[in-house]
């Protein structure tokens, strides 16, 4: 029988450590191939090329593996690596990380690692975002790759009921202690966003985007909640953004 298929991806760049620890955890679980961006894409969202060429060129990235990188951003390494690298082969997994930093709450929508992964689930393949609460390119990944293992694990034999996405977001605890995983949902906050204004040595402003994450909900059952007591969190993910209970509150739209 041949081995699953696993693409694997990310918005920090193919040479990032994150990717490279993926990689490295996702080998045993099949046949793997790479397809990422050339530099880093964070915060590009669900952005796609639309205004100039996209090039993929082969790598020798990651030994005795396929492995490609793009100069688009990270939906457009997921839509090429469907469409021409994996144009005749199905897809079984898409994984997409380590990112460095939080996805949690409404960071889903700016990420570029998870809309890699939503673009994926999209093309009907079952999809996993994974990303590590530490900024630092020195971080260490060893307390979560048991974790990690365990999801994909699991999620290969069981399928994501309902969903084709996981948003995983993982704690960087002082003790270097991972309590444990929790399934949850997203919670709700937002950015309180500030612009810095400075000036360039030609005399020009310029406009640097900075400002603090607030919570709005802390309830146990959220992704906040358990990255801030030590657990990964699991958040199902989906593509639908429809208010479902607004629907009969604006038929007084209609006519």
């Amino acid at each position: 029988m041949s081995k699953p298929l696993i693409l694997v991806t990310n918005d920090d760049g193919i040479v990032a450590p994150g990717i490279r620890v993926l990689v490295d955890i996702v080998r045993p679980f099949g046949d793997v191939v790479v397809v990422a961006p050339d530099s880093p894409q964070s915060g590009k969202g669900h952005a796609v090329t639309l205004e100039q060429p996209l090039r993929i060129k082969k790598v020798n990235v990651f030994p005795g593996l396929e492995a490609y990188e793009c100069n688009g951003t990270p939906v457009d390494c997921v839509k090429l690596a469907k469409h021409v690298v994996l144009k005749d082969r199905k897809v079984d997994l898409c994984v997409s990380g380590i990112n460095h930093g939080s996805n949690a709450s409404i960071n889903i929508i700016y990420s570029g690692t998870m809309s890699a992964a939503m673009e994926a689930s999209l093309e009907g393949v079952n999809s996993i975002g994974f990303s590590l609460l530490n900024f630092s390119f020195d971080a260490d990944f060893n307390p979560c790759r048991p974790y990690i293992e365990k999801i994909i694990r699991d999620v290969m034999e069981k399928g994501i009921p309902h969903s084709r996405l996981l948003n995983v977001n993982i704690p960087n605890p002082a003790s270097g202690r991972i309590r444990g995983i929790r399934v949850c949902k997203q919670a709700e906050g937002r950015w309180r966003e500030e612009f810095m204004e400075a000036t360039d040595p030609r005399g020009e402003k310029y406009y640097w985007l900075t400002g603090v994450f607030q919570v709005d909900n802390l309830s146990e059952d959220t992704d906040i909640w358990a990255l801030k007591h030590d657990f990964i969190s699991v958040v199902p993910s989906g593509h639908d953004l429809t208010t479902y209970p607004s629907i009969p509150e604006l038929k007084y739209l209609e006519v």
